[in-house]
């Protein structure tokens, strides 16, 4: 039997399961990966909006990854929701310290709109993406972390995705210091079913980069893995509803 990846996702937990640390063991254990985590911030939330965000103590959340690295170990590493500066901060010390491909999903706001990350977050968040492997953020997430040129010239490798961008056409475009750009398209996938597609499409990177595959092979995997959920969304919520992790295989 093959050893499954360990995949530690350090992100905020969805009371409705549809997004955040919910989303990222779904995703990781569909995958094929082993799911530990570091719980940064609860939730109260649904498919219509976040309605109260409890962030944890940054000691703890430095104490969940410390318990999980030293005994189980780790292959790779999902950033999502941090909750604080003071956790962006911890949680960077914490990685600085490892050697294994980081995911970090820039999470502000969610698909319902509402903001998860405040000004000072934001600003800790320069931090984490010198370290990460890769960093994903959506249009408005691009916008406000500098836009590509900001990002360029930062030597911030990333990916920014068009899933919020007008238009019959999606278009996710790598960006890697020193190297061409790449980019994908494909058709859009007309639903509201969206709730949690950027939790699973960085925690799918982190796992396939966990197996060993190379940073374009695990985007290229993670993309297809994110349209056959879309597709397969159980059609939950009266909002943006949830996607259909299980139904992939």
């Amino acid at each position: 039997m093959t050893t499954p990846p360990r995949i530690l996702s350090i992100a905020g937990s969805d009371s409705s399961g549809g997004a955040g640390i919910q989303a990222d063991i779904k995703t990781i254990s569909v995958l094929g990966g082993y799911a530990m985590t570091a719980i940064t911030a609860i939730t109260a939330q649904n498919t219509c909006g976040v309605t109260d965000v409890v962030a944890l103590a940054p000691e703890m959340v430095a104490a969940q990854i410390d318990a999980c690295v030293s005994d189980i170990g780790v292959d790779a590493v999902k950033i999502g929701m941090l909750g604080s500066p003071e956790i962006a901060h911890i949680v960077a010390e914490r990685l600085e310290a490892l050697d294994v491909p980081v995911i970090f999903d820039p999470v502000m706001i969610a698909t319902s709109g509402s903001v998860l990350a405040d000004a000072a977050t934001i600003a800790a968040f320069e931090r984490l993406m010198a370290l990460a492997t890769l960093t994903t953020p959506n249009v408005p997430e691009l916008a406000a972390l500098g836009g590509d040129a900001g990002l360029a010239a930062r030597g911030v490798a990333y990916i920014a995705k068009g899933g919020d961008a007008e238009g019959p056409v999606v278009e996710d475009r790598l960006v890697l210091p020193g190297e061409a750009p790449l980019s994908w398209n494909a058709p859009r996938i007309e639903t509201r079913h969206t709730h949690g597609t950027g939790c699973t499409f960085s925690s799918a990177i982190a796992t396939f980069m966990g197996r060993g595959e190379s940073l374009v092979s695990a985007v290229e995997q993670a993309r297809a893995f994110v349209r056959a959920a879309l597709l397969a969304a159980p059609g939950f919520g009266a909002g943006h509803g949830p996607l259909g992790h299980q139904a992939v295989r």
